[in-house]
Order: structure tokens, then C-alpha cells, then sequence
């Protein structure tokens, strides 16, 4: 029923070690353990990452890219060995940032983890009317319920104990899917493990992080290779029974991802619709399930939600420009984030020409892997229905990836070989007219491939390490942005851990750890994210705008102002405010008699608005060192009203 017995084979014992493939795998991994032990990340620059690897990590790198290129080039090479170095791979795109930092990186990470802090605390999912907008990831709870339920079966604190390692987790868990779909259409594994290499490196995006969208990314390319190889094959399911199953299969996969993420099921829809009107798949079970399902879900549960954003929604549809376009304050500025930038986007466009050139240079693929070149497609139309707040390019990039990493993996390999082609020859080797069957430029599909050199060898090699060695910046080029040490951590930790209910915290922006902490509880404002006239007002007179914005909070409530480097850092490179002007704001606040110092170490300061009567509330008696790393001044923010 399971139909796995046609992937790619990851070992045989016809293959005994050779050693000539495993030193350069092992070569590459001890050259990058050498370079994690001697990596310093405590400065970084505008340039992330990519400045502070120590030189061996990128000489394991190129050791590793070129290892696996004379390895998946020769056709008797068993699936084990590109497997090998595949996984290679993911240790070192997604395991460096896991083992160098010692907090989990990426603002949005910490958000997620505090709504799976919130189901944990509150118990139950909560309307608009108690968490305000919050209440939309209570509307899609499928990855926060499923990570509570995680969170207590392991008996950890809060998903923060385990989410900088959620990228490799989440990369692992697509490449089951993605071989499962390769296999669909060719039996070449050459082909499919150079695939699955380009896809990673090309998956720069950074949607891997502990999110909803790393999971349902993986399920929606499950639901693809179900479709694509069972209800694309005639009887492929075993009968109806067998086509019930399958059914049941998707479905409770579709189930999975309609209630954890709003776009995926969108993307999902386009992909299997445009399979069907193309007449790539005549079979309506798979688009239909979706549809109801996804209709279902967005009539109930996410009603809510839903009928807020419709306004904007539709507006938003045909308004391409829009769609694509910048928003304030995203924008890479400095020659660091303006490095990333590029990189990513010659990385993006590399991949991409190859896949045309692939398309161009390999024609059988054009039509026995015509339906993964439609799917491949399908994604471009969501630019014209939303912006999806200034991400839908991403995300189209991301949906499009799979398909377009075959077939530019296919513009680096000679002929490659098709299942269909497969099976017709071997059909018409058994009536004795095989070379009828099979196209000359096929003829010895089965043989070694020559061994030539030059361009014919080498120049697949300089490709495959010049996309990887981009994916680097591309990926890890904004670690200063997305990296929060521990100080940070415990100067937020602290602030949120003693405020009372119904406080407010206000900061420059969103990027700091534990943001959403309490957030059912505790209110928020970030002004750069207000009219950039009311912004300028704050450059201008900073701590009597702020004290006006403060101003009113109810008790028990406070009201602070919170300063930390994370958000310094992503005011700078976003282009919202310079340093020089994130330091007049702090130092106004800091010196107006209408604020008071809280808390403050290497990191950040903490300021609570003080009371027009002069009353700051019991408990605000001296405690310094509360916290390890942090100075406390004149009291815990409200300690004892909690």
C-alpha cells in the first residue's frame, strides 16, 4: 500500500565503503566542527554570520559541494552515499547558528513560543475580545496545540528549550516528501539527489524556523507526492479500496493544514486546480477535499479573523505592485544588509535560469514531468490576490522551489532518464524492438557516464559552489538582527516577568526576545511602526512624546519604555532610524525627571513612566542584581501587584 519501494535506495550491500567518498564527507565535517569551536559571535557586524565564520568553515564548504558532485555524478553510486552528503549539508546550513548562539535566534521564533506558552497557561483557545489581534493564531492553533502537547511530553519549560534546533528538524522532515515527489517522475538518481541539494540551498527564505508554515510546507508537499503518485497513475491505488485509503491519507493531511496555516491551503488550491484544467490530473477528489475543507474551516473557526480582513483583502486583489512592494522600515540599508540582500537575490535568479535552462536542454522532462512544471507555475497567480504583508514574493519563492530545483538540477546533468521512458523501454524490450522505443539519445541509459573534463565536469562544480557558498549571506547575512544574547533575554525576561497586568511596553520596534510574553495580559506599542509623521515627533521631543503616548494606563498597570540592541540593530539595517537617532531617543528618556531606570545591563535599559501623583506603588524598594547580568534600580517594576 505504501508504495516506497521505487525511492531512490539509500544503501546496498553491493556498494561496500569506499573510502575515496567518505574522506571528503568526513573531511568537510571535522574542517566544520574545527570552525564552530572558533567562531566568535559575541560581535557581530552588519554582515552576520558571514564575517564571523571562522575560514575553515567555508573550506569544509567547498570540500563538502565537491565531494557530493563527483559522488552523485557516477549512476552506480548507491542513494546512501549523496544521501550522506546531503545530510552533510544540513548539519551545516542549519545546525551552525543551533550550536554557535546560545539563545534561539529570530523574533518571530519567540512570538510563536509565546503563543504555545499562552494554550499552555490559558488552557484553551481565546477570542478578539480578550487577546485583540492575538487571537488569530487561536483561529489556526494546529502547530501551537500540537507544539503544547510537544512541550509537555517532553517536560521542558516552553518550546524555547528546543526551537534553535526547529530548522533542522523542519529540513529533515521535507526531504522524505521531496524524494517521494523527485521519484514520481524519474528513477535518475543522480538527478534526484542534485535536486534535493539545489533546493536547499536555494531555500533561503528562512520560513524553517519554529513556525506554522515549516510544518505546513512539509504537508503540503506531502499531499503532492500523494497526488502526483497515486491519483496521477491509472489503478495506481489498488483498486477503489486502495483509492479510499490514499483518500483518507489526504485528507487527514490537509485536515493538518488547513487548521495550522492561512496561506498554505491557498497555495495548496492553486496547485491542484491547475493540475486538473490543464488535464494533468483528471481526477477531482484531491482539489475538491481541499476545497471544502479549506472553505469549511474558513466559515467556522477562522470566521472571525476572516471577516475583519476582508475589506483589505480585497482590496489587495489585481494590485500587483502593491502586493510586491516595500513597506517603512524594510528596506536594507548599509553595506552589510545591502551584501544579503543581493546575494539572495543572485542566488534566487541563478537557480531559477538554470531551472529554464534545464527545461530548455533536457526536453523529455517537458513532458513526462509536465505536471511538477505545472505545479511549479501554479504559485504565480497568488501575486496578484494579496502582499501577505510585504511577504508574498517569499512565499511564492518558496512554493515554486521544489520544482524549480529538479529542473535546474537538470541543466547540470547530461541525459537524464524519466520513469515513463523507463517503463515504455522496458515494455518494448520485451516485444524485441527496444530501439524503436528509445530515443538514440538514450541509448545506454544504463552505462557509465563518460568521464570527460573541462566544462563537461567542472563547470557543474563551480556552479554547485557558487549557489552554495551564496546560500551563507542569503541566510545568515542579518544574524545581527535576529540574534539576542543571553543579557537581552534576561532584561526582557525581567520586565515581563514583574509587570503587573494591564501594563503597556513600549519600544522602537518588534525585535526583541520574549515580545509576546503575557500577552493576553500586558499591551504593547512599537512606534516605528506608527505614521512616520508621528515618528519624526518622537525624533524631535523623545521623552515628552513618549510621556504622552504612556500616559494614561490604568492600575496596576505600568507603563515602560524598553530599549534593547535587537531592535537597534533592526532599526539601522531596515532603514527606519539610525543608531545616532535610537541613542537621542534612549538618552532623552533617560534624563527626563518623568521616567524612572528600572532595569539596565549590556544589552538594553529598561524605563517605567512614573505616576503624575508621584505614587510608583508598593514593592518599588531597592533590589539590584534581580537578575544575573542586569542592574536593578529602585525596585522590580512593580514587583508584589502581580
Amino acid at each position: 500500500m505504501t508504495d516506497l519501494s521505487d525511492l531512490p535506495p539509500l544503501w546496498s550491500a553491493r556498494h561496500a565503503p569506499a573510502f575515496h567518498l567518505l574522506l571528503p564527507l568526513c573531511a568537510a565535517l571535522a574542517l566544520w566542527l574545527y570552525a564552530v569551536r572558533h567562531t566568535d559571535v559575541s560581535r557581530l557586524d552588519d554582515y552576520g554570520l558571514l564575517t564571523a565564520l571562522h575560514p575553515a568553515f567555508w573550506a569544509g564548504l567547498a570540500v563538502l559541494t565537491t565531494g557530493f558532485w563527483f559522488t552523485v555524478r557516477d549512476r552506480r553510486r548507491a542513494g546512501g552515499w549523496p544521501a550522506a552528503y546531503v545530510l552533510g549539508l544540513l548539519v551545516m546550513e542549519r545546525a551552525t547558528q543551533a550550536v554557535l548562539y546560545p539563545t534561539p535566534l529570530y523574533a518571530w521564533a519567540w512570538k510563536h513560543d509565546g503563543v504555545v506558552d499562552h494554550l499552555l497557561t490559558d488552557g484553551g483557545l481565546q477570542s478578539a475580545e480578550r487577546i485583540g489581534d492575538m487571537a488569530v493564531y487561536d483561529q489556526w492553533p494546529g502547530f501551537f496545540a500540537a507544539q503544547a502537547a510537544l512541550v509537555r511530553l517532553l517536560g521542558v519549560d516552553s518550546a524555547a528549550m528546543y526551537m534553535a534546533w526547529w530548522p533542522l528538524a523542519s529540513s529533515l522532515l521535507l526531504l522524505f516528501p521531496l524524494l517521494l515527489v523527485y521519484r514520481t517522475f524519474t528513477g535518475d538518481g543522480r538527478l534526484i539527489w542534485t535536486a534535493v541539494w539545489l533546493f536547499f540551498v536555494a531555500n533561503w527564505v528562512g520560513q524553517d524556523y519554529f513556525s506554522p508554515q515549516s510544518v505546513a510546507f512539509a504537508l503540503h508537499l506531502g499531499v503532492l507526492a500523494v497526488v502526483l503518485r497515486r491519483y496521477g497513475r491509472t489503478g495506481g491505488g489498488g483498486g477503489r479500496r486502495g483509492q479510499a485509503v490514499w483518500t483518507v491519507l489526504l485528507t487527514v493531511l490537509v485536515v493538518a493544514i488547513v487548521i495550522s496555516h492561512q496561506l498554505t491551503p491557498a497555495m495548496l488550491v492553486v496547485s491542484l486546480l491547475a493540475l486538473v484544467l490543464l488535464r494533468r490530473h483528471r481526477d477531482w477528489v484531491p482539489v475538491a477535499t481541499t476545497v471544502v475543507l479549506f472553505l469549511a474551516w474558513c466559515a467556522t473557526a477562522a470566521l472571525p479573523f476572516l471577516s475583519a480582513a476582508l475589506p483589505d483583502m480585497l482590496r489587495a486583489v489585481g494590485d500587483i505592485g502593491g502586493n510586491v512592494e516595500r513597506g517603512y522600515g524594510t528596506t536594507p540599508t548599509g553595506t552589510g544588509a545591502l551584501t544579503g540582500s543581493w546575494a539572495a537575490r543572485l542566488l534566487s535568479g541563478s537557480v531559477l535560469l538554470l531551472a529554464l535552462a534545464g527545461v530548455r536542454r533536457q526536453p523529455v522532462l517537458r513532458y513526462r514531468a509536465m505536471p511538477l512544471l505545472v505545479i511549479t507555475a501554479a504559485p504565480l497567480p497568488m501575486f496578484a490576490a494579496s502582499g501577505y504583508g510585504n511577504e508574498m514574493i517569499f512565499r511564492v519563492l518558496l512554493f515554486m522551489l521544489p520544482g524549480v530545483a529538479f529542473f535546474a538540477a537538470a541543466a547540470l546533468l547530461p541525459e537524464v532518464r524519466t520513469l515513463a521512458a523507463e517503463e515504455a523501454a522496458a515494455e518494448a524490450a520485451k516485444a524485441g524492438s527496444r530501439r524503436k522505443a528509445e530515443p538514440p539519445a538514450r541509448r545506454g541509459a544504463g552505462a557509465r557516464p563518460r568521464t570527460g573534463s573541462g566544462i563537461r565536469v567542472w563547470g557543474p562544480v563551480l556552479v554547485l559552489l557558487a549557489v552554495t557558498a551564496a546560500f551563507v549571506p542569503s541566510y545568515s547575512g542579518k544574524d545581527r538582527i535576529n540574534y539576542f544574547p543571553p543579557q537581552e533575554v534576561a532584561l526582557v525576561g525581567q520586565l515581563f516577568d514583574e509587570a503587573p497586568e494591564g501594563s503597556l511596553v513600549v519600544a522602537a520596534n518588534r525585535n526583541y526576545p520574549l515580545a509576546y510574553a503575557s500577552y493576553g495580559s500586558i499591551d504593547h506599542y512599537w512606534f516605528l511602526e506608527d505614521d512616520r509623521s508621528h515618528v519624526d515627533e518622537i525624533v524631535r521631543d523623545p521623552a515628552g512624546t513618549l510621556a504622552a503616548d504612556m500616559a494614561g494606563v490604568d492600575r496596576p498597570g505600568r507603563a515602560y519604555f524598553l530599549f534593547t540592541r535587537g531592535q537597534s540593530a533592526n532599526s539601522e539595517m531596515n532603514g527606519q532610524l539610525t543608531g545616532t537617532q535610537l541613542n537621542g531617543v534612549l538618552e532623552s528618556v533617560a534624563a527626563s525627571p518623568r521616567f524612572r531606570l528600572v532595569a539596565e545591563n549590556g544589552a538594553g535599559a529598561v524605563y517605567e513612566l512614573r505616576r503624575p501623583d508621584g505614587a510608583e506603588g508598593p514593592g518599588d524598594v531597592e533590589e539590584p542584581g534581580a537578575v544575573e547580568g542586569t542592574r536593578t534600580v529602585e525596585g522590580t517594576a512593580g514587583g508584589g501587584e502581580r
